[in-house]
């Protein structure tokens, strides 16, 4: 289950999508993410899916690639479903009443739209990392924080700070596997018991976990140390991002997109 999160992995492919500005990406997903929390009609949840559906076939990105990466929060979805079906109040008859078990139209309408909701979220955020290389993630997020600089931000390192943790969580995640088949094969059990049997499991697991991330972190310093790497100040770039009549479209395409979600 471990390697099916793919937020934060990068999938190589010469699309449309990979070829924008990152720094349009970015802003196209989070505008993205506010459409998702704008809309409550299942009309405007149809416009959202045939949005997010041609930016995943316009990406070469495989769907199945891409949905792979719900199965981590499945049980999350399947608790916030079930959440959403029997704690929502209703103003008419209930569709089920059992009884303490009482199931309005509201809340199967509310559970139903807050399962899409997430699955949706899921899937637009993957999609920005996996159509954006780390260094483009990193110039893209540096380039929107610039402004900031005027009050004292510092720009360029968080931009960094913020890549390197996306770009280190699928090779944490590599690492956390082989950590638990070498547990398992040892004899450890992550899966019987009761939650404070598997809570106490997790101990020997974790704490080789938070020795790997540190001495990565040590290494990764030392590196970028003996490359003389001083922050962004001075820096130069090898590829200067610039807007292209792509970016203009892509733009035009997402106002659009946002002006249908308000109206629906």
């Amino acid at each position: 289950m471990l390697r099916d999160i793919t937020i934060g992995q990068y999938y190589t492919e010469n699309s449309v999508i990979h070829r924008m500005d990152p720094r349009f990406k970015i802003v196209a997903s989070m505008l993205y993410l506010v459409s998702l929390f704008l809309v409550n009609q299942i009309l405007a949840y149809v416009a959202v899916i045939l949005f997010i559906g041609t930016v995943i076939k316009l990406s070469k990105v495989p769907l199945g690639f891409v949905m792979r990466g719900l199965k981590p929060i499945l049980m999350l979805i399947v608790f916030a479903f079930t959440i959403n079906i029997f704690l929502t109040p209703g103003q008419g008859a209930p569709l089920v009443d059992i009884g303490f078990i009482t199931i309005y139209p509201e809340g199967v309408e509310r559970a139903f739209f807050m399962a899409i909701r997430l699955v949706l979220l899921i899937v637009g955020t993957s999609l920005l990392t996996l159509t954006t290389s780390p260094i483009e993630l990193t110039d893209g997020i540096e380039y929107l924080l610039n402004p900031f600089k005027r009050i004292g931000l510092p720009a360029h390192e968080l931009a960094m700070m913020m890549t390197i943790a996306l770009r280190f969580i699928p090779t944490l995640l590599e690492e956390t596997d082989k950590i638990m088949k070498a547990q398992m094969a040892r004899g450890a059990d992550f899966e019987s018991g009761n939650i404070m049997n598997r809570a106490k499991a997790l101990i020997p697991l974790l704490v080789p976990l938070f020795i790997s991330a540190f001495r990565r972190a040590d290494e990764l310093a030392m590196a970028m140390e003996a490359r003389c790497y001083r922050g962004g100040e001075n820096r130069t770039r090898m590829k200067v991002l610039k807007y292209t009549k792509l970016d203009v479209f892509g733009g035009a395409v997402v106002v659009l997109y946002m002006a249908v979600c308000v109206v629906l």
